[in-house]
């Protein structure tokens, strides 16, 4: 039985996306390297809450069927699409990839799973072209019903069916992509409350496994070859939530693993076996431990990406978020103090209600100010079971809001090009990945996230190498 998985949004839907093909691919006698699932579109800051979750109930059959990656060219006979719901944006692309999934693979019976499925699952139901709906807290029983349609070959129509709210079971996930990173789930949900977001409505309270657990998947990872290790959660400062433990601890154990050892010393740069990134970390959850330790470790990347979404007091009030502009300052000088060559990536959002013209001139100048090397920028819509729908505020027309995205785009675009300026005549740490571009070259990133081409070499694939930036 021939399966695809397509994976909108973040990269944690891409780790659990990766989890689910590798445990349908490891059974039978065709198994396929599960490193191949698509990955469509940038990590986001989320939050979230408790709801009701939505999965077709289907009985778990015979686990003893042959499943193989469907190639390109080649029709499915199951697809699985795995999607986002952070903005209207990310809702129509999910509408949009049923459309085409169901065009391209006609006979194939089509499974929609994550976010987009728990927020508006009945939606996606009445859809003529899908099969199954299952919410983003029971994706991980996805494979059991692959497995139904396997043992029955018979097409289900389209159902929904309401579950108790309930805290959803943590869903470890571990995935490769293009086989240099490892993006490694520590944690999911989040117990803040914004008022501008849906995805709290989708992936339940904060939550994760046991470090000791982290560092088995992590270790097994390393053993088998990995060099970059990603760290991805919806909330991951928020780590240890539901098991007593802390952050900095699983940071601590994770630079610790066995083969860890520095293989090169030239006396100015080091080589290490593999090395790890935090993906986004709340400005408040972002300790001074936490930053000192990154300075001081021996795997961790001087990396971090930092959820602004608003420089106006004014405006993070009405969000709901957790700091002031002044705390996220005193983040990013604490960063630039222990690690001056440090990147900074920013999430930044635009054309919120509320984001009077006044707030959005006092927002502009304040992030042209900021010490950061990018912004991410997001540009607000409306939706649905917000607080924010309830608050009287001032609506930004949807011109404005995508003149403003468009000013800070540029302004995050003279930020990137100032930061490799800075980083010209350094010394850096490429990691060099196994895609052959078009024009004969190879790129990888170094340890600052600085990212440099050279000339294909097979031989270089996945290996550290010092180079001159």
């Amino acid at each position: 039985m021939k399966i695809l998985f397509q994976t909108l949004g973040c990269k944690l839907n891409f780790a659990e996306s990766s989890t689910l093909a590798k445990a349908l691919l490891e059974q039978g006698t065709k198994n396929q390297e599960p490193r191949q699932s698509t990955f469509v579109g940038d990590e986001v800051s989320a939050t979230e809450v408790d709801r009701p979750s939505s999965i077709v109930h289907c009985p778990l059959s015979n686990p003893s069927a042959i499943f193989e990656r469907c190639k390109a060219g080649e029709e499915a006979d199951v697809v699985v699409l795995n999607t986002c719901s952070v903005t209207d944006a990310a809702d129509r692309k999910g509408r949009q990839a049923i459309h085409r999934l169901r065009r391209l693979h006609p006979k194939a019976v089509l499974i929609v799973t994550g976010c987009y499925a728990e927020l508006k699952g009945d939606v996606i139901a009445n859809m003529p072209e899908v099969d199954y709906v299952v919410g983003a807290n029971e994706k991980d029983k996805v494979v059991a019903i692959v497995q139904a349609i396997a043992a029955t070959k018979v097409d289900s129509p389209s159902t929904l069916y309401p579950l108790p709210s309930t805290t959803p079971a943590f869903f470890p996930a571990c995935s490769w992509d293009d086989r240099t990173r490892c993006f490694l789930k520590v944690q999911d949900g989040c117990n803040y409350f914004c008022s501008y977001c849906t995805i709290p409505l989708a992936r339940g309270r904060s939550r994760n496994i046991p470090i000791a657990e982290v560092v088995r998947q992590a270790q097994e990872a390393v053993d088998n070859g990995a060099k970059e290790i990603v760290l991805t959660g919806v909330n991951i400062g928020d780590f240890g939530r539901s098991t007593g433990e802390r952050f900095i601890d699983l940071l601590r154990a994770l630079d610790e693993l066995d083969n860890g050892q520095w293989t090169m010393d030239t006396g100015r740069s080091t080589l290490p076996s593999y090395r790890i990134r935090i993906s986004s970390c709340e400005p408040n959850l972002l300790s001074d431990e936490i930053i000192d330790f990154v300075a001081g470790s021996k795997h961790f990347a001087p990396h971090f990406h930092i959820p602004l979404q608003s420089g106006s007091n004014a405006v993070l009030k009405i969000m709901g978020r957790h700091y002031t502009r002044e705390v996220f300052v005193e983040r990013v000088a604490r960063i630039k103090e222990r690690m001056p060559q440090a990147f900074i990536g920013v999430d930044c959002m635009v054309g919120v209600r509320g984001e009077t013209e006044e707030c959005w001139e006092d927002y502009l100048a304040f992030v042209k100010g900021l010490d950061v090397s990018q912004l991410h920028v997001f540009t607000y819509s409306e939706r649905a079971n917000t607080r924010m729908l309830e608050m009287d505020l001032y609506i930004v027309p949807k011109a404005e809001r995508e003149r403003r995205s468009k000013i800070l785009h540029a302004v995050s675009e003279e930020k990137l090009q100032a930061f490799y300026d800075s980083q010209k005549g350094r010394e850096g740490v490429v990691l060099w990945e196994s895609k052959r571009q078009k024009n004969g070259t190879m790129s990888g990133f170094t340890e600052n996230y600085v990212r440099v081409e050279r000339a294909y070499d097979k031989g270089k694939v996945n290996e550290f190498e010092i180079i001159r930036l």
